[in-house]
């Protein structure tokens, strides 16, 4: 999940009614596993991480709990904690495990599709983070998110505004990379993530109404 100096989250103003279990415990789960595995980072994403030229269904699970570096996790894990606990709370316990794993498939899915020669092995969790993103765009449109607007100042802006930014960042990224730009950044995982978790939240909404 990259970071911007302008519209960086630092928190919101919609607290879940219910403990976000299952967020705390996605959270544990991606420190723990890279506490374990920075010894021998390399390898681990060598062997774990998702790699398109070489399509493997078990890596496309373990890619979504490897970070990088402390910064990789940090904003993966801040994204999670702002957002996903309200995501939890409307789709209850199981139903946002089970959400936050196909968000995460769809996220590799798409940079599988557009990436399929790479050789670079994709890891992180911020595909999966993203559908949860696009969910909170439809459930939560005017919530209230504070963000850093540089040089230490806060405001405040509605989850619409800071979320369609974030999402028109990815997709003028992206568009760079098709031309050849290189990137460390999986910005078709974030872009096909967001637009999976829109289409959920509305297919989730229509079956509640009826």
């Amino acid at each position: 999940m990259n970071r911007k100096s302008q519209f960086f989250p630092l928190g919101d103003d919609n607290p879940a009614k219910k403990i976000p279990l299952v967020n705390w415990l996605l959270i544990a789960a991606n420190v723990i596993i890279f506490v374990l595995s920075v010894s021998d980072l390399e390898q681990i994403i060598g062997i774990f991480g998702f790699t398109p030229a070489d399509f493997s269904l078990l890596t496309m699970f373990t890619s979504m709990f490897l970070h990088g570096s402390i910064a990789h996790l940090f904003g993966n894990m801040w994204f999670l904690f702002i957002f996903g606990d309200n995501i939890e709370d409307r789709l209850g316990h199981i139903g946002y495990v089970l959400f936050y794993i196909l968000c995460g498939l769809a996220a590799t899915i798409a940079h599988f599709l557009l990436s399929i020669g790479s050789d670079i092995p994709a890891i992180g969790a911020s595909g999966a983070i993203s559908g949860v993103l696009g969910a909170y765009l439809i459930f939560f449109p005017n919530a209230g998110v504070y963000v850093s607007g540089g040089f230490g100042h806060a405001g405040r802006v509605s989850a619409r505004l800071m979320l369609l930014v974030w999402f028109g960042l990815q997709l003028f990224s992206s568009i760079f990379t098709l031309f050849g730009a290189e990137s460390v950044i999986a910005f078709f995982a974030h872009i096909g993530g967001f637009i999976f978790g829109v289409i959920g939240a509305i297919i989730f909404n229509i079956a509640a109404r009826k």
